[in-house]
């Protein structure tokens, strides 16, 4: 739409100059939205206003100047100004006709985001971190919903045409690996008989006596006297993320690189983070730890880098700086961390600390999603990964399927605090958004099939079709469907994923009470009008198909 009427706008403005009308040449960039009101038509743009200055006259006078001088094509029904001084422009069928046929024609490539919409300038690789949970437990649902915005956020990218690599960062050292290890190594002993008590915070989940029993499998008693804890750290984080893959497997989630903090540490990146902040002067040293200072950098405080004691172990935060002065390095043109919002200061420090080293935060993009809370018959269900009272990701898959979990996490904005209502999420009814989306399509499925039986098939060259026949509620239907592509864009661009689901709602609820009309029978005894419903039935199937799909959810043919 921003292709035909951009070109208009701008003959008009020089139309207009070369008639002594307005004095400025057309501005930089002409700007066209979709106005909030459907009254007031399918787009608009508010050049009037850009030009006011320059003009010194009212952005009211210079629209309806501008007004005069539009030559309006076949494709736009109507011009009109509203308000201080907006353009509106209203489309003709004629231009909905065009697009149903370019979508035709692009299938779901056409609801795909657009590339130049979202990054300019040819940043064409996208690194996203996401899930990105230490091994020491299985996934909960509140891993579930960084898993899933992650996941689709590469979809989006990955349909404009970026090179997308998936990644996973863990922390595999410090007090929670040991206290892991040290949990492991009390079940095995527990596992032989012999007396072992479980450290304060230890984790106490059954995972954890599986895990032993396998290494009481495959040692015995052998390990009864090893008091290294690296052989049951390693052992608990290769099992849980053994489960982990596993669980993302059924999400249909894969990743593409796997890094961990070990790793970091070994390769000396971590200590080349201490020494160019050191260099900086942003290094302080007191109470026994290293910290980082805030105020140089305008943190409300010093924030730890190593911690205290004789070991002198890097804090979370330090090898996190070193992983994204590596991302930085490897050369991606925009890098999006996915991370819950009770890691948003630490998030903080590090970019502050990455700028300071030279890095480019600019770069760098953040998605910081609020908790899940799980409700079964209106109460909530407990969730903690140490004492083994909670709902793993893996429980909730089983319980709701990965369709249904995926079109959940992703059905609230990520910054508003989701409630996960499993009595709705299990429902074959229409209140639950999942099964009314995809009963939508099963249904225009379903319509394909009766035209086969009726012996109806849409002829090679659509041009044979004839679209003047469908009515303002069919093009209305077209309209909803065909914004998809201008929808799947922004949710791209803006890092909101949460916009694709609500959408396919809104056209599956039109698409539900147009079919349910007696009056809107698709194969009925008019050939050319069936023919022509058929088309757009095809076009409103291609378009929840789309969809569903940028969001990892299944288009089902029957239900």
């Amino acid at each position: 739409m921003k292709d035909l009427i951009v070109p208009i706008i701008s003959a008009a403005i020089e139309r207009a100059h070369a008639a002594g009308r307005l004095k400025s040449a057309p501005p930089g960039e002409i700007a066209i939205e979709e106005p909030k009101d459907p009254l007031h038509g399918d787009a608009a743009t508010n050049v009037a206003f850009a030009m006011a200055r320059a003009e010194g006259m009212p952005p009211r006078k210079i629209a309806e100047t501008l007004r005069e001088f539009i030559e309006i094509p076949p494709e736009i029904k109507e011009v009109s100004v509203a308000g201080p001084g907006f353009i509106n422009f209203r489309m003709a069928p004629l231009y909905w006709h065009r697009e149903m046929r370019r979508a035709a024609a692009m299938r779901q490539a056409y609801f795909h985001p657009r590339k130049w919409k979202i990054r300019e300038g040819g940043n064409d690789t996208v690194q996203v971190e996401f899930l990105s949970a230490n091994p020491t437990g299985p996934l909960t649902v509140g891993h579930g919903r960084n898993a899933v915005l992650g996941d689709t956020i590469a979809r989006l990218y990955e349909a404009a045409g970026f090179a997308v690599t998936r990644e996973y960062y863990f922390n595999n050292g410090g007090r929670q690996m040991r206290l892991l290890g040290e949990s492991v190594r009390v079940r095995y002993l527990q596992e032989l008989g012999r007396e072992a008590t479980l450290p304060e915070d230890g984790y106490q989940g059954e995972y954890i006596r599986e895990i032993a029993r396998e290494l009481v499998r495959q040692h015995g008693a052998s390990l009864a006297d090893c008091v290294e804890l690296e052989v049951f750290r390693s052992a608990a984080e290769q099992a849980i993320f053994a489960d982990i893959r596993r669980t993302c497997e059924r999400l249909g989630i894969r990743f593409d690189v796997y890094t961990n903090e070990l790793d970091l540490v070994r390769d000396g990146k971590v200590a080349q983070v201490l020494a160019g902040l050191r260099e900086r002067g942003l290094v302080a040293e007191y109470d026994g730890a290293v910290w980082l200072r805030g105020e140089p950098l305008g943190l409300p405080k010093d924030r730890a880098l190593v911690r205290s004691g004789g070991e002198q172990e890097p804090i979370y935060r330090t090898p996190d700086i070193a992983y994204h002065m590596d991302k930085l390095r490897r050369g991606f043109d925009l890098v999006i961390d996915v991370f819950g919002a009770d890691h948003l200061s630490e998030h903080e420090d590090v970019i502050a600390a990455v700028r300071a080293l030279g890095g480019d935060t600019s770069r760098i993009r953040a998605i910081i999603y609020q908790f899940v809370t799980l409700t079964r018959g209106g109460e909530k269900v407990k969730m903690s990964t140490r004492r083994a009272n909670y709902v793993t990701l893996e429980e909730l898959i089983d319980e709701v399927g990965s369709d249904v979990a995926r079109f959940f996490f992703l059905f609230r904005k990520h910054n508003s605090h989701l409630d996960f209502d499993l009595d709705l999420a299990k429902k074959q009814a229409p209140e639950n958004p999942v099964f009314y989306v995809q009963y939508a399509h099963a249904r225009l499925a379903s319509v394909f099939r009766e035209a086969d039986k009726a012996g109806l098939a849409l002829p090679a060259d659509d041009a044979a079709i004839d679209l003047s026949l469908l009515s303002d509620e069919e093009i209305e239907l077209t309209k909803r469907a065909l914004k998809l592509a201008d929808v799947s864009t922004q949710a791209a661009r803006e890092l909101e994923p949460h916009r694709i689901p609500f959408h396919l709602l809104e056209l599956a609820g039109d698409f539900h009470r147009y079919y349910n009309k007696p009056a809107n029978r698709i194969i009925g005894p008019q050939r050319e009008l069936s023919l022509a419903r058929l088309y757009l039935a095809g076009l409103l199937k291609c378009a929840i198909a789309a969809g569903l799909g940028l969001l990892g959810v299944s288009s089902p043919e029957r239900m």
